[in-house]
């Protein structure tokens, strides 16, 4: 069973027992965390996907702590001007074991009260058109017409 989820704005695929390395969250090391933006779960070859998120599913997770990342250099040289200038820096994840994943399904009274509601709409609707009646229009007073304006006259060829 695996789960594609959405955490920190990236998504990733995830599994049970599976450790993660994601962007740094606001969370302190031996804490619980929920995320609840899963995207798709595949189950013994069922296939969930979400729109854009699966209701009721989510993935629990427990944080580790957090890790630097590597050494990424940043090297800028203008040729023939003398001007180099090296930077650099290590981003910062948080590493976070995945505990449990979980994919509810709708309950059966939830589903059953949205099906009476789909088919409760189109009859209030087809109601409301039958009381409608089409009303005489009204009269506009009358107006000057203007006078048809008459043809241009054409012009003579050479």
């Amino acid at each position: 069973m695996y789960a594609i989820v959405e955490i920190a704005g990236l998504q990733y695929k995830v599994e049970k027992d599976q450790r993660l390395y994601v962007n740094r969250l606001n969370v302190e090391a031996g804490k619980k965390v929920k995320f609840d933006r899963v995207l798709l779960i595949e189950e013994k070859g069922d296939v969930k996907v979400g729109a854009p998120v699966i209701d009721g599913a989510k993935v629990d997770a427990t944080v580790n702590g957090e890790v630097k990342g590597d050494k990424i250099l940043v090297f800028k040289k203008k040729r023939r001007k003398g001007y180099q200038k090296m930077n650099g820096h290590r981003q910062i994840f948080t590493s976070i074991t995945i505990n449990k994943i979980t994919a509810k399904a709708p309950a059966k009274k939830a589903a059953a009260k949205a099906t009476e509601e789909k088919e409760a709409a189109p009859k209030k609707v087809a109601a409301k058109k039958a009381t409608t009646a089409k009303k005489p229009a009204a009269k506009k007073p009358a107006t000057k017409k203007a006078a048809p304006k008459k043809p241009a006259a054409k012009k003579a060829d050479k």
